[in-house]
């Protein structure tokens, strides 16, 4: 089959608005479940979207805004581990080297850009941006709410109007619809301050229960419908603005999901093996360690000291729920072969998920795993979707029931085109995440592709 493609011939769009409805698949659009979506994209404008290995949030957000796979951009995790500090740290919010096109088509090409509440964009050059970047202690406690934007003071403005930014509503044991629909107001604003050529927007709404209940729960098809109800809202306010007709919506969602129902511990094989080592406060100890597991929902990547390998290769053996151990002919088979990447990649079955924890009896747990700290654990944490009995975030692993992070047919995202401008798709079968920047390209009409515009 052919991947869709716009035509070559096609005027250009004025205005191209992404939408990024995480979560989102084509069999969930319908006039039943999501009618504001399916007025905007009916099936012949949507597809599927084959998203770069691991199929977890930075890694597949970076490629779809550079056109390059983590094997190039070197995004192989939510989390990044210090090879030389040895030390694993998720949801670091700077932009560091990324540039993505949001930066390349305001500095190089002129565009006024913008985004909202993508990883990674606290120094960005886009003209509009927003991501939460709230002040916190020396303990990581929240003192003050806040966030970063450009341009200086524009979240003042904003939290005038909408009111503070809803981080306990954005994740943990209290997400729900109030982050997403804030996120909207909030691009709202923007279109109407700045009205920018290209505004991509992160709508994570689906992602709460597509992991605390899974994609085949009553709940995700009631979040579907809340999300439909919130775009609804956002696209009216677009349609009456002075540029819809020249407004091309790009609908991108970064994953499925996979029903799961099997947390796997690579950590505690790796401590009863004696090769991950605990401090007398209960937390992992990094530095000391010969081999540690960073876990990313169905990934986890296993960083080894020179000699320890093949024991941890021997350690993690015999867990069941691993589909896969990819050394580096496999991490090259699968585009992750970068030097982030661990030494091993395991991945799981399509119904397992691996969780960090290290520890078998739970007073033996670190502080901080009963505790909403998503920067201090060495692992993305689904559990903190869950209130606990013990602290604010549950340690019953079993309660998740989705996770992605495999790039199976089944769990693919969705890719689309709809708005008063849009092209139609030609061709057939799934769009690849590297395509869809280079598709924005096109569609902005900007000289060259992602090899030239985006370096």
């Amino acid at each position: 089959m052919t991947a869709p493609t716009i035509p070559e011939t096609t005027e250009t769009a004025g205005r191209t608005i992404v939408l990024d409805v995480v979560g989102l698949q084509p069999q969930h659009i319908d006039a039943d479940r999501t009618p504001t979506l399916e007025s905007h994209f009916p099936s012949e404008r949507v597809t599927d979207l084959r998203p770069p290995f691991p199929a977890v949030t930075v890694p597949a957000q970076t490629t779809l805004a550079t056109g390059r796979g983590p094997g190039e951009h070197g995004d192989v995790s939510s989390g990044e581990y210090d090879r030389e500090r040895k030390t694993a740290e998720f949801w670091e919010r700077d932009r560091g080297g990324r540039d993505r096109i949001w930066e390349t088509a305001s500095d190089e090409a002129g565009l006024t850009t913008g985004v909202l509440n993508f990883q990674h964009l606290i120094g960005t050059s886009a003209d509009v941006a927003v991501t939460p970047s709230p002040i916190e202690d020396e303990n990581n406690d929240i003192l003050e709410m806040n966030c970063w934007t450009n341009p200086d003071g524009f979240y003042d403005d904003l939290r005038e109007k909408l009111g503070h930014f809803p981080l306990h509503n954005y994740w943990g044991p209290g997400a729900n619809e109030e982050g997403s629909r804030w996120i909207l107001a909030a691009a709202s604003e923007a279109i109407d301050r700045f009205d920018p050529d290209l505004l991509w927007i992160y709508v994570p709404h689906l992602d709460y229960a597509g992991q605390s209940d899974g994609p085949d729960s009553d709940a995700f098809a009631t979040a579907l419908e809340t999300v439909d109800d919130l775009l609804e809202t956002f696209l009216a306010d677009c349609s009456d603005t002075d540029r819809w007709d020249e407004t091309v919506l790009t609908l991108v969602s970064e994953y499925g999901f996979h029903e799961v129902d099997r947390p796997i511990f690579p950590n505690r094989a790796l401590r009863e093996a004696e090769l991950l080592e605990t401090d007398a406060g209960g937390d992992a100890d990094i530095p000391d360690s010969n081999a540690f597991a960073m876990v990313d929902h169905q990934i986890a990547h296993v960083y080894a000291d020179e000699g320890a390998l093949d024991a941890a290769r021997d350690a993690l053996a015999g867990l069941e729920g691993i589909d896969a151990v990819l050394d580096d002919s496999g991490k090259a088979e699968r585009g992750i072969d970068h030097p982030n990447a661990g030494d091993l990649v395991l991945v799981a079955e399509p119904d397992a998920w691996f969780q960090y924890y290290w520890w078998d009896d739970r007073a033996n747990a670190p502080p901080y795993a009963t505790e909403m700290d998503i920067h201090a654990k060495p692992g993305f944490d689904p559990c903190e979707l869950f209130f606990g009995d013990e602290g604010l975030v549950s340690l019953d692993a079993s309660r998740v029931s989705g996770s992605h992070g495999r790039v199976d047919e089944s769990a693919f995202g969705c890719f689309g085109l709809g708005g008063p401008a849009a092209p139609e798709l030609e061709g057939d079968g799934p769009v690849d995440a590297t395509d869809v920047t280079p598709t924005i390209v096109e569609l902005l009409g900007l000289e060259g592709g992602h090899s030239d515009n985006l370096e």
